[in-house]
């Protein structure tokens, strides 16, 4: 395989350039004709060539906002990412790993991320966007219908519930009503 390093780098820094500034064409540049991406939410759903991930990128960085990466590794063919972004009001963090092609173009993609309630926010977001680009103005109204009830689930559990689940301190640590 011949060195790519310099150009994979270039890339890389493309790609975060686009997504930092919300411009799924100039991401769409970055990758592969046969680039594949599975969703982070389910096995149900992969998208495959330019045309689809140039249209699921302009739902996303509509979805995805303030998108700053802090942290990038890698050499060679393979990269990973990671991010801070805000879907709706919800702080959202993102890890990507990026594999490119011999010519340094992105032709995989894997996405991570966290935490539930914007994951939950992401899909009553991206997934009625994507439905209605696509014209499909019914499944964009069930698909939301459909999630938001996971949406407010999630957003109440991780509010409510989870931090009623932290340790409490050590008896020593406690302080006394006396």
């Amino acid at each position: 395989m011949p060195d790519t390093s310099h150009s994979a780098a270039t890339t890389v820094a493309r790609w975060r350039a686009a997504a930092e500034s919300g411009d799924a064409d100039d991401a769409a540049a970055c990758l592969s004709p046969d680039i594949a991406l599975s969703s982070p939410l389910t096995d149900q759903f992969r998208l495959e060539g330019t045309d689809q991930l140039r249209d699921f990128l302009a739902a996303a960085f509509t979805a995805v906002e303030d998108i700053r990466f802090h942290t990038q590794i890698g050499q060679g063919d393979t990269y990973a990412l990671a991010y801070r972004a805000r879907v709706r009001n919800q702080p959202f963090e993102e890890a990507q790993l990026l594999r490119l092609d011999d010519k340094a173009h992105i032709r995989e993609i894997t996405l991570f991320g966290r935490p539930m309630p914007a994951l939950t926010a992401l899909m009553i977001t991206l997934g009625p966007d994507l439905a209605r680009r696509q014209g499909r103005r019914g499944l964009a109204a069930l698909m939301r219908a459909s999630t938001t009830p996971m949406h407010v689930l999630a957003t109440f559990g991780d509010s409510r519930v989870v931090p009623l689940t932290r340790p409490e301190a050590k008896p020593a640590e406690r302080t006394s009503p006396h």
